[in-house]
């Protein structure tokens, strides 16, 4: 098998001194192991992480001398591939909808929570078809996962 490394930037803003020294690791790591080195745009918070700014940072990198072994996957043309398989997980009883608030699952923190580690409760794990269909009409459910032992949470919605 060979070794893979990659970068992986949520371009928010101009790319930064912290950036390329992780990029510059990635890289060199990868080279290190006679293996592939891959640019991956993590952009899928539109509002944060506009087009332009995933493109700069392509064009930051390729001035720099980064030369990557595929063309850049970015995240945000890869919706069909995730919502495949959240459509599987949903139809496997997997997935649940959750309607709670940042500030309903962690009022103490909310709404900065800095770098605390919180576990969802499982707050909407149970709810029955009547009370999800009562909720959806107020507002738009983030997609949490049954796991064993805990719930993991994505949304877009946060």
């Amino acid at each position: 098998m060979t070794y893979t490394g990659r970068f992986a930037p949520s371009p928010s803003g101009p790319l930064h001194a912290g950036s390329l020294v992780a990029a510059l690791a990635s890289w060199l790591d990868a080279r290190a192991h006679q293996g592939r080195w891959l640019l991956r745009i993590e952009d899928v918070d539109q509002p944060r992480c506009p087009l332009r700014n995933g493109r700069q940072c392509v064009e930051d990198l390729a001035w720099l001398g980064f030369r990557w072994d595929e063309e850049p996957l970015w995240q945000s043309r890869r919706s069909e591939v995730y919502q495949r398989v959240l459509d599987r997980l949903t139809v496997e009883g997997l997935t649940y909808p959750c309607f709670c608030t940042r500030a309903q699952l962690h009022p103490e923190a909310a709404p900065n929570l800095g770098g605390s580690q919180l576990v969802y409760p499982g707050t909407c794990a149970r709810l029955s078809p009547q009370e999800v269909l009562a909720l959806s009409r107020q507002r738009r459910p983030a997609i949490c996962l049954r796991v064993p032992d805990e719930e993991v949470c994505f949304t877009d919605r946060l």
